[in-house]
């Protein structure tokens, strides 16, 4: 056995490395998530349809160029748990690996060319403190690693410190997030192209709410993507 395998061999004695996904063991070659959940995790391909059931949420209320979410969600499936790693076991990697996906999905199709910037929904620095990251800053270096989109984090803010939208209503959930976003730089982003990132869509009430302040700015096109959506 090489010294190489024997280490990793050790290391994974003590640190086991499984997968975000499923929980199962990784092989030696595998990163985050294991090549079967790779190849068996649902997806939506909404990427390629603009009148696609998450493009319909926001009809009437947003004017978005084009949304998209990567995969389906479902109560205790596999998209849950790399979610839940994510935003609440310190599992940066699986947001990278989201975002890689989202940026795989996204790169060769027509509704997403020319976009400017990948605009993560920014957390309050309170509750950034309290992860200790950005679940949708990481999704969004999984898919500037793909595209090389740049991120552009400074340009919108969250100036008020509200409540986990998990449990609530869908009426609930909108009043939690009315009017806490503030966009910074708003003479860069004129006649921009950008696309908001998050990690999961439900009633599209966050995502409306960071649209609705960058639709202020001239000439802006505004796109989102998230890593999941509702299940089918």
């Amino acid at each position: 056995m090489k010294i190489r395998d024997w280490l990793h061999s050790i290391l994974n004695l003590f640190y086991p490395r499984v997968c975000a996904a499923c929980g199962e063991s990784l092989l030696k070659d595998e990163d985050t998530v294991c090549t079967t959940c790779r190849f068996t995790l649902p997806r939506t391909s909404y990427e390629l349809h603009a009148d696609n059931p998450v493009a319909q949420t926001f009809y009437g209320r947003v004017p978005f160029h084009a949304v998209t979410s990567c995969f389906f969600f479902a109560k205790s499936g596999k998209v849950q748990h790399l979610i839940h790693q994510l935003k609440y076991k310190g599992n940066k990697e699986a947001g990278i690996f989201l975002g890689q996906q989202i940026g795989e999905s996204i790169k060769e199709a027509p509704l997403f060319q020319d976009i400017d910037y990948l605009i993560p929904v920014p957390l309050h620095p309170k509750r950034e403190k309290q992860r200790g990251y950005n679940q949708s800053l990481m999704i969004a270096q999984g898919i500037n690693k793909v595209t090389d989109i740049p991120i552009g984090d400074r340009f919108l803010v969250r100036g008020v410190y509200t409540e986990t939208q998990t449990h609530k209503s869908a009426e609930e959930r909108f009043k939690n997030v009315k009017d806490i976003f503030e966009v910074r730089f708003p003479n860069e982003l004129k006649g921009k192209h950008v696309l908001l990132i998050d990690d999961v869509l439900t009633t599209g009430a966050t995502l409306e709410s960071c649209a609705q302040k960058l639709m202020t700015i001239p000439g802006i096109t505004i796109s989102a993507a998230t890593a999941a959506c509702a299940g089918n």
